[in-house]
């Protein structure tokens, strides 16, 4: 059977991956929308067969029983957290995450350290705010799995992930709003991926979606971002998050890695496809288009450069560190003539590939646990 090769513009709805123009005319149409409707796709599936065939995924069934923590109470939320003085500190290990030698010829070029240190805040909270929705997309689509996924196993587990995700959502929204004063709206990127997401009716791709694709940018994000910040209840936050996320994402991983053996090329290339989609919607959100409008700035003046912008390309490759070797777990890289590795060539990515898959490392995010540095 011959295998067609959509193209570009067929899959992300252009030929470029840096097209800007085409980047940023995706933007939200009602920024002070506050419910969203999406009509979901799959059929509601009962099983009678309630034999645990699955043993891997029977102990992390076990791990997310033990592994539950409590967001009002563990977490210290008289915390006094001065964020003018956790984003300085911040930015003296990092910078602002961009290099501002490159921006000579743009508003940014005017800008005194009052400027910077706004942009860095409203880049926590951007930041922030947009790990809030993805934990509510995460809500959404686990509680889909357990509706449509066949196994019995599998709906056990991811049962406690909806609880998981629950308080992933209640800690982040009460950060937001008791620390940072505040959040921003769903980036419009993101949303499109979460739509397509709930929208498709096929259960294993709810799981390469959200537990492989946004759930594994994630988990790195949250890695890199415990790994920055002094600020403990922060730290703390993200600790027991990252503890929850790990899990998730080796959940998908065993599942589909079972699911996809069977599948004929064709099924595969739709879910590479779908894969590459996934990772430039996620690459584009992060070029944070909304903060730039609340700093007064065009993001035509500044996104061009920010794309290329070495210190800021750098921080979203880290991010793709889970997804790449767990595509590669799946089958997902190589099949129909290599054709995701090519694509994560073209994004810059593939040398995550050898890094150890979530599917085998998830023990090593327990609480309690030593951290490996983000991206080893």
């Amino acid at each position: 059977m011959t295998i067609t090769h959509a193209s570009n513009e067929e899959i992300i709805g252009r030929s470029e991956i840096n097209d800007i123009e085409a980047i940023l005319s995706v933007c939200n149409t009602d920024p002070n929308e506050v419910q969203h409707s999406v009509k979901g796709g799959g059929d509601t599936i009962f099983t009678w067969d309630y034999s645990l065939a699955r043993p891997q995924l029977r102990k992390l069934y076990e791990k997310a029983k033990t592994g539950q923590w409590n967001g009002s109470t563990d977490l210290d939320w008289n915390t006094s957290v001065d964020i003018e003085k956790t984003i300085t500190a911040d930015q003296l290990l990092i910078g602002s995450g961009i290099d501002p030698s490159l921006y000579a010829n743009t508003p940014l070029a005017k800008w005194n350290d009052k400027e910077w240190l706004e942009f860095g805040i409203e880049s926590r909270r951007w930041t922030l705010s947009q790990f809030l929705h993805g934990e509510q997309g995460a809500l959404i689509c686990t509680a889909k799995i357990v509706e449509t996924v066949p196994w019995y196993d599998a709906k056990l587990y991811a049962s406690t992930q909806v609880v998981d995700e629950a308080r992933h959502v209640e800690v982040f929204a009460r950060y937001l709003d008791e620390k940072m004063g505040g959040m921003y709206p769903v980036n419009a990127h993101l949303k499109m991926l979460l739509d397509d997401i709930i929208k498709d009716s096929r259960w294993d791709m709810t799981y390469l979606g959200m537990q492989i694709m946004i759930e594994g940018l994630a988990l790195a994000a949250f890695g890199y971002l415990h790994e920055l910040t002094g600020e403990p209840l922060l730290k703390k936050l993200l600790r027991y998050v990252m503890s929850d996320e790990a899990r998730h994402v080796a959940f998908g991983v065993l599942s589909l890695k079972e699911a996809y053996e069977d599948m004929t090329d064709a099924e595969i290339k739709d879910r590479q496809e779908f894969a590459f989609e996934a990772s430039i919607r996620m690459r584009d959100r992060f070029l944070q288009q909304e903060v730039w409008e609340r700093m007064g700035v065009k993001p035509r003046d500044v996104v061009p450069i920010t794309i290329n912008d070495p210190t800021r390309k750098f921080f979203q490759q880290l991010l793709f560190a889970k997804i790449v070797p767990n595509c590669k777990k799946l089958g997902l890289l190589d099949r129909n003539d290599k054709w995701l590795r090519h694509r994560f060539e073209e994004m810059d990515v593939i040398q995550f590939e050898d890094h150890e898959d979530t599917g085998e490392e998830f023990t090593k995010f327990e609480i309690g646990a030593p951290l490996a540095t983000v991206g080893e």
